[in-house]
């Protein structure tokens, strides 16, 4: 069995917002792994959601570059240690230039990107600033009106293509796909197999238990589209009106979503929590 640590039980309860010990046993019992104990405490304490991992190994930048006829954009992530380096002139002149390259040549595999001469440049600025650096990641979209928006301190950024309209409102739909993350585009577009992972967590909550099948079915389906609506880009309140859905803004300039895309720092990659005190007690001790 994996041992349980203190870092993964501080990261159950950042994600859960339940006690100590609760958070400890749901671990035990799924041996360590995470993802799976939220899967598991929602079922059988009606836990609604758990907020995503905040885990990251990377800091770093997300930048776009969006053409002058509004077609097309380039979202770029590079990655540095710490965000101090992020913050660095000479780090944002490289990813800038690995941004500007990529999309001059319409790049996205990162082997081919740095081969030409890039890779020299970020081995040079590894050696200066004494941090590993890596670009991770590039995504190129196309479509009939493309723009693109980067969150004030570069952390996440999300280019958005609309079959019509202005570029101003395909910027604000990347506005709100940065700062609410909706997982598809629309409920039809929700994988098969999620559903039926949010279907078995609904049938294992507790208000389930001794109620008809038919109750359950029903109970379950009026649910299934609350998460589907709660999870879809056209469905979800625009962040600028509440009172009015994505869906309801594009319809109103006659424009269809072709497109999304999101990218957040770091998101997917995980690092080793340090605890420091511990650490300097131990090697002390030793």
């Amino acid at each position: 069995m994996a041992a349980i640590t203190a870092s993964m039980v501080k990261e159950l309860r950042e994600r859960t917002g339940l006690g100590m010990m609760e958070c400890k046993k749901a671990l035990v019992e799924v041996e360590g792994d995470v993802e799976k104990a939220i899967e598991e405490m929602r079922k059988s304490s009606g836990l609604k959601a758990a907020k995503k991992a905040g885990r990251t190994a990377a800091e770093g930048v997300v930048l776009v570059r969006v053409a002058d006829d509004n077609r097309s954009a380039l979202l770029l992530e590079v990655n540095s240690e710490t965000d101090f380096v992020a913050r660095d002139d000479s780090f944002l002149a490289f990813a800038r230039e690995v941004l500007e390259t990529a999309f001059q040549k319409r790049e996205t595999d990162i082997a081919k990107l740095m081969a030409d001469g890039l890779e020299t440049k970020r081995e040079a600025l590894v050696q200066k600033i004494g941090e590993n650096i890596s670009v991770r990641r590039a995504e190129l979209i196309e479509g009939s009106v493309v723009e693109g928006y980067v969150h004030s301190n570069n952390k996440m950024a999300a280019v958005v293509a609309l079959s019509a309209g202005q570029p101003e409102l395909a910027r604000d739909v990347a506005m709100h796909v940065t700062a609410v993350n909706p997982r598809v585009a629309k409920p039809e577009d929700m994988p098969e197999d999620e559903v039926q992972k949010e279907k078995d967590i609904i049938k294992a909550q507790p208000d389930m238990a001794g109620k008809p099948d038919e109750i359950v079915e029903k109970m379950m389906g009026g649910r299934i589209k609350k998460f589907l609506k709660e999870n879809s880009l056209v469905d979800q309140p625009f962040v600028k009106n509440p009172d009015q859905t994505v869906g309801a803004l594009l319809k109103e300039a006659n424009a269809d979503l072709e497109r999304f895309v999101r990218l957040e720092v770091g998101e997917g990659i995980e690092r080793e929590q340090v605890d420091f005190a511990a650490e300097v007690a131990a090697q002390l001790k030793s």
